[in-house]
């Protein structure tokens, strides 16, 4: 048969067209990781097509190591997994580099090619891997001003290196050289963790920065977290008063031999141009101090001091996995403002967490003082009040050489404004820069609809998130405070899987929630650094607070479908549901302090009781039963049968004692507030025949408050989720589009650029709530993303399939909105959902990634109105009919992109 260059052309690119190629390769949801401890790390990858009903039957992954050797073959498994799959191959060998690919079988039993390569990099698996030892500096230091130390090692190497990787952690905050380049782009290393318990160290592959022949190693740290202030009362050295560093540089020469260079005794120490840094306080930084060139090779070190050697432990040493802070979004200053006072301020437009670098040219020993601001008073002055103790001040002195840059280097600050002081000429825009900071989690969500507000409400949900995630989820990143408030945490978790990846953010917070739990109770903040002094007992054990031990560990398994979180989190959400067990009477939880639904709503001179106040053990009881009903899914899912027996017979008990104690046989709580039918009716405290009632209780008192929210920290997270459940998304959306006080949308109306810790931060007259409490970058109340994704746009995961393999797409329509429309970027692709309502037609745009499936749930019991593609719904051969139930028509659809119209 005679074939001729076309016909083989064309069956190639039909063959090559037809397989189905990888991306987004993954070893423990990272891209090409450096410091793993893992022995067995986990693989994942995305089926790089939009095709319909791609999906996988089958995969193969090879993984060899560094010299090219094949460490593990998985050969043919059988099996649509795509995420997590477990390395079951050779033991690995500490700081290491290995090489993995793979390829998988489509739905026709296809074979795909070969994925490109992807790598990771071992950490140092046993404390015997550590030559470094810990040292310190011998220089003596003030009371008041704690310069920032430097240390220096100069080493020569005169073979060809082949590979280079730094290892390094400190206490306090380090920041690191090699020849003069700066290691890494992470900031505020080694991050914040419970210090004492669980130090993180980074791993960098250093290899461009050495030369041949003589390099020198330079590190400066600073106060930090570690003794900087921390907390309340003035509280500082709390992990330890002197600063330290650990550091290990491991080089494989071309020849394949290997060298050591190690932090000991024969390292130097001076200090350098930092001369005191805070976290609260801010830094200043003297640049006549600055010594020039000591970074570099050739610097002569013989007039520095020597270092001291000193046991800083080593046991508690653990890989980062989590993402670093780094530098993000950049924003130029809009506008100079000379307030009534007559100071000088730069607006940048947006409250943000992060720095401003700043130029400026002067003459040696001028002052540059630059203060951090979120707002401006009524009369539109600089206003720190709500700061309390923290100063969020930079001071610059200048060393008068030509023009210089600014910023600071171990601190952070929350701020729009800033207030200028001493600067030598005139204050311009163009030399003042800010730089946002948070840690370097993938955005993720997207969200848009036809109300401008919202739309603002939903950009300020981001810039909470992106404010308050800076290596620990904190409540606010400005005041003296800045701490990983649990309650916040819990409440907020699922909105903040929808917006970025938080899987490995929040999975390295919760092995420090775990760590510092004391007989189960789960401390108010993690890493927890309240002591007695402030609480006169454990600072712990608040009910909604101390959930997050249960609640976000689901949360994380529900988004991204990893079952190893809860593995490692089962024994801290054992320890805590034994804590409300022992401190309950009859399965009564009613000791203890608790926070209550903080912030709830609270009318100035309440007179008659509108203050929305929920009995405190009422929600403690509510918290029980569902951290119980987490428990009971989780053993479920675990296989740990007795557990699910053990809880199950405990929920049941929690519930009738709920029952017993704060509600009547017709279903009336001894709290009326929104809070408490919102939380009873979530975590069905209430049997099936109680629960209309309840429902109308609610409503009714939501029209009592001229269709308001009363709600605080704890009830808000539901009160939407609970009227759409029960009927009322009307409500809901009206609820979500009040434009004032108290709602979500007056802050927007008010100016606000991200969500405020209370209702009414700024009040109607545009004064102040008090300064005490008054942040105004504060997630907790975003909480409200959560039912926009899920709710309105209907972007949801199947329990049975969590992860998104297996998807819901159900939108609900309201509000007024004319169209809405979500994505998420899940670990199988992107999701989406996007409606638009037209003379009462419906339409429907749905993007389903590779390898997964989705019910989709259309607002009609009549399927002759449906059609996808302009064609029938009935009889379509990619859409597959459900049931019709009360909520509308469900069908089954694989992957691909799909348009749905409803007609009227």
């Amino acid at each position: 048969m005679k074939i001729n260059l076309l016909t083989v052309l064309l069956l190639t690119t039909t063959w090559l067209s037809a397989q189905v190629p990888l991306q987004q390769l993954k070893t423990e949801n990272r891209i090409n990781p450096i410091g793993l401890d893992a022995t067995q790390p986990r693989f994942s990858w995305q089926l790089a097509s939009t095709k319909r009903g791609t999906a996988q039957t089958a995969y193969e992954i090879n993984v060899t190591d560094s010299k090219g050797t094949r460490v593990w073959a998985s050969g043919k498994v059988e099996s649509d997994q795509s995420q997590w799959v477990t390395y079951q191959g050779a033991p690995l060998k500490s700081g290491q580099t290995y090489t993995w690919r793979a390829r998988v079988w489509d739905q026709q039993g296809k074979p795909g090619p070969w994925s490109t390569p992807a790598t990771w990099q071992t950490a140092l698996f046993a404390v015997s891997d550590w030559q470094a030892r810990w040292i310190e500096s011998t220089l003596p230091e003030g009371e008041q001003e704690r310069p920032s130390p430097v240390f220096r090692k100069s080493f020569s190497s005169a073979k060809p290196i082949r590979k280079a990787t730094a290892f390094i952690t400190s206490h306090g905050l380090y920041e690191a050289w090699i020849n003069g380049k700066r290691v890494g782009d992470a900031w505020l290393t080694p991050g914040w963790t419970s210090y004492n318990k669980r130090l993180q160290y980074q791993q960098f592959d250093v290899t461009g920065l050495l030369t041949a022949g003589d390099n020198a190693i330079g590190v400066e740290l600073g106060s930090g977290w570690y003794r900087g202030y921390i907390g309340f009362s003035g509280q500082k050295n709390f992990y330890g008063k002197q600063l330290g560093l650990l550091f290990q540089l491991q080089i494989e020469y071309a020849d394949g031999t290997t060298a050591v260079i190690a932090s000991d005794a024969s390292w130097k120490c001076g200090v350098g141009s930092v001369v005191d840094s805070d976290v609260y306080n801010g830094e200043t930084i003297d640049a006549r101090k600055e010594i020039a060139g000591w970074k570099d090779a050739r610097y002569n070190d013989s007039q520095w001091a020597s270092v001291k050697v000193v046991d800083g432990g080593m046991d508690h040493l653990v890989a980062t996995y989590n993402e670093p802070v780094k530098k993000r979004e950049v924003f130029k200053a809009i506008r100079v403002i000379t307030t009534p006072r007559g100071e000088k301020v730069v607006d940048f437009g947006q409250n943000l967490t992060g720095l401003v670098q700043v130029k400026v040219k002067g003459k040696a020993g001028d002052v540059v003082r630059v203060y951090h601001a979120e707002v401006l008073d009524k009369a539109g002055n600089f206003y720190t009040d709500n700061l309390r103790a923290a100063k969020q001040l930079n001071t610059y002195i200048l060393s008068g050489r030509g023009e210089e840059t600014f910023e600071p280097r171990f601190t952070f600050q929350g701020f729009r404004y800033i207030r200028v002081e001493g600067y030598p000429g005139d204050i311009r825009t163009e030399n003042f820069t800010a730089v946002a900071m948070y840690s370097d989690i993938a955005p993720t969500g997207e969200f848009s609809c036809s109300s401008p507000l919202v739309n603002q409400l939903q950009h300020n949900i981001q810039w909470g998130q992106r404010g308050n995630f800076l290596d620990v989820p904190t409540d606010c990143p400005q005041r003296d405070e800045r701490l990983g408030w649990t309650g916040d945490a819990q409440a907020f978790s699922r909105t903040a899987a929808f917006n970025f990846d938080v899987h490995n953010f929040f999975s390295k917070w919760l092995k420090d929630l775990a760590a510092d739990q004391v007989q189960g109770s789960v401390p108010f903040v993690v890493p927890n650094v309240l002591g007695s002094e402030v609480f006169n007992n454990f600072a712990g054990g608040s009910a909604g607070w101390a959930d997050a031990a249960t609640i976000i560990p689901w949360n994380m398994y529900l988004a991204y479908g990893d079952s190893k979180v809860l593995e490692e989190q089962y024994e801290s959400m054992t320890q805590w549901i034994g804590y409300m067990e022992r401190n309950s009477t009859n399965d009564l939880w009613n000791k203890g302090f608790h926070f209550g639904d903080w912030l709830f709503y609270r009318p100035f001179d309440d007179n008659d009781g509108r203050s929305a106040v929920t009995d405190k053990y009422l929600i403690a009881q509510c918290f029980f039963a569902h951290s119980t009903e987490l428990m009971i899914r989780t053993a479920k899912l675990l296989g740990r049968s007795d557990d699910v027996t053990k809880y199950t017979q405990l929920l049941d008990r929690v519930k009738a004692a709920f029952l017993r104690e704060y509600s009547t046989p017709s279903g009336r709580l001894v709290s009326g507030t929104q809070t408490a039918y919102v939380l009873a009716l979530n975590f069905d405290m209430l049997p099936e025949a109680l629960r209309p009632q309840a429902v109308k209780n609610l409503v009714d008192n939501i029209h009592a408050y001229d269709d308001h929210l009363t709600t605080g920290f704890l009830g808000t997270p539901y009160l939407c989720h609970v009227l759409s459940r029960f009927g009322h998304t009307d409500l809901a959306y009206k609820l979500l589009m009040q434009e004032s006080y108290p709602s979500w949308l007056y802050p927007v109306k008010m100016g606000a650029t991200t969500i405020w810790e209370r209702w009414d931060g700024i009040k109607p007259d545009s004064t102040f709530q008090t300064p005490g409490m008054n942040s105004f970058n504060h997630y907790a109340y975003g909480a409200i993303g959560d039912w926009m994704y899920r709710v309105a746009t209907g972007i949801d995961t199947e329990e049975t399939g969590p992860g998104y393999k297996s998807i819901v797409i159900h939108p609900h329509t309201g509000g007024g909105w004319s169209f809405a429309s979500a994505s998420q970027e899940t670990l199988y692709g992107k999701v989406k959902s996007s409606w638009r309502l037209q003379d009462g037609r419906l339409t429907l745009e749905v993007q389903i990634p590779a390898n997964t499936s989705a019910k989709i749930i259309l607002p009609t019991r009549d399927v002759s109105k449906v059609s996808e593609g302009n064609q029938a719904i009935a009889g379509h051969k990619d859409v597959k009919l459900g049931e019709l139930t009360d909520a509308g028509l469900a069908v089954q659809v694989k992957s691909g992109t799909y348009s749905f119209v409803v007609n009227p």
